[in-house]
């Protein structure tokens, strides 16, 4: 049943469609007595007399009302008139997360931002017993204050965790609405347990968070297939592609923190929403998410001299940055190599595919470069400063682009497009 402008239910009167779904159509609507725009969402004429769907329409507006957090959408009111029912929730400018995702990937920034108070809402709907068991970017809205989870008409509820009670052993009471064995949700995004038709508790909304950021992240879903059949095979038994395949510049934590979420089995997951909030806001608190360079790519036809001057350059570069380095540090200076040759039978990599500068350690001592050898193979050589023969690193054969953790402990690189270390 579809409602032209100008219709009214009750003190609220439908300006424009919004969406529809398979638990209802939503509608811009005015409040005539306050004087606002509001979302107001109905449960068609043919569907009221389903039970079972009525009875999922109120336990959502049960759920929702009982939700009080910033990134939850907020329930105003609740109704029914000539058999038509419905719920008036805010109206949120902005766009889905589905539809935002068709232009392509999140920022890194934005991916950790929303992550963070999408799982910090679930987290709110888990304490209150509440688990959503629909969470898909077509029910995440993103406005200017921030993501809005939307639509708890799968929710179901679950046994309030009490002290020395697990997780794990909080088993939901059986519902006349979702029986075991039923599958509710939408399959691309459904946890193993949801596939297998398991009661679930607040860990399966977290596996359906990895999923979405796994998205947010790369563009892609985390499982695909041809049929629900198929999807639901991968969803059960094989593992997405890591991020940091997909997307080399994902940072380690972030590319952890989602292989978390995914873990096949519950009690290997994050154990509650909560606890992948507090990691996405330490990756951005910490700056985990920053300070990885991008690689150097470029075509131009290498030319010899060109190689040998920018070489000259980084010779006398390398050369300031060491003697300023010990003049602050107040050491005294090793003996420093003015020349940056490179290793015997290989040339230094500063330009074309296999590339990248020389990078000093943070203390000053240790000067990593990529050098190519006889066979054509790029790899990384460690030389001190204070020395004019270098080493082979064993297994980075490929390496360009080397660069220093800031502890100096740890000397990350790429090959073949992928981060590695």
């Amino acid at each position: 049943m579809a409602l032209s402008p100008g219709t009214k239910l009750g003190p609220y009167e439908i300006v424009s469609p919004l969406g529809a779904g398979g638990m209802g159509e939503v509608y811009r609507a005015r409040d005539t007595r306050l004087g606002r725009d509001v979302a107001l969402k109905i449960l068609p004429k043919e569907m009221s007399a389903d039970a079972t769907r009525k009875q999922r329409f109120e336990r959502e507006a049960k759920t929702i009302s009982g939700l009080n957090h910033p990134n939850i959408c907020t329930l105003h009111d609740v109704g029914s008139l000539n058999d038509v029912d419905y719920l008036v929730m805010e109206y949120m400018e902005g766009e889905t997360l589905a539809k935002r995702l068709e232009k392509g990937p999140l920022p890194l920034e934005q991916v950790l931002k929303y992550g963070a108070q999408i799982a910090d809402a679930l987290d709110r709907a888990h304490r209150a017993g509440i688990v959503h068991r629909d969470l898909k970017p077509g029910n995440i809205m993103l406005t200017s204050s921030g993501a809005k989870l939307l639509d708890f008409g799968l929710a179901k509820p679950v046994e309030a965790l009490s002290s020395g009670l697990t997780l794990t052993a909080a088993a939901a009471h059986p519902s006349p609405v979702t029986q075991e064995g039923m599958v509710v949700g939408t399959f691309q995004y459904m946890s193993p347990e949801q596939v297998e038709g398991k009661e679930v508790d607040g860990r399966s909304d977290v596996f359906s968070l990895g999923t979405v950021l796994y998205e947010m992240v790369t563009g892609k879903r985390a499982f695909e297939g041809k049929s629900q059949l198929s999807v639901a095979s991968t969803i059960l038994e094989k593992e997405p592609a890591p991020v940091s395949t997909v997307k080399p510049f994902t940072p380690p934590a972030l590319d952890h923190a989602i292989r978390k979420c995914l873990e096949k089995i519950p009690d290997e997951r994050w154990q509650s929403a909560s606890d992948l909030a507090s990691e996405l806001m330490w990756i951005t608190e910490s700056g985990s998410h920053a300070g990885v360079p991008a690689p150097v790519v470029t075509r131009r036809k290498k030319r010899e001299g060109l190689a040998w001057a920018v070489a000259a350059a980084c010779a006398v570069a390398l050369l300031g940055m060491v003697t300023a380095y010990v003049r602050l540090a107040g050491i005294r200076p090793p003996v420093l190599i003015s020349s940056l040759l490179p290793p015997p039978g290989a040339r230094l990599a500063l330009i074309g595919a296999h590339s990248g500068a020389p990078q000093i350690s943070p203390d000053g001592r240790t000067v990593a470069l990529v050098a190519v050898g006889a066979q054509g193979v790029s790899a990384l050589w460690l030389r001190p400063v204070d020395s004019s023969s270098a080493r082979l690193l064993p297994g980075t054969e490929g390496a360009d682009t080397p660069f220093w953790s800031a502890d100096g402990l740890s000397l990350g690189f790429f090959a073949d497009g992928k981060l590695d270390c």
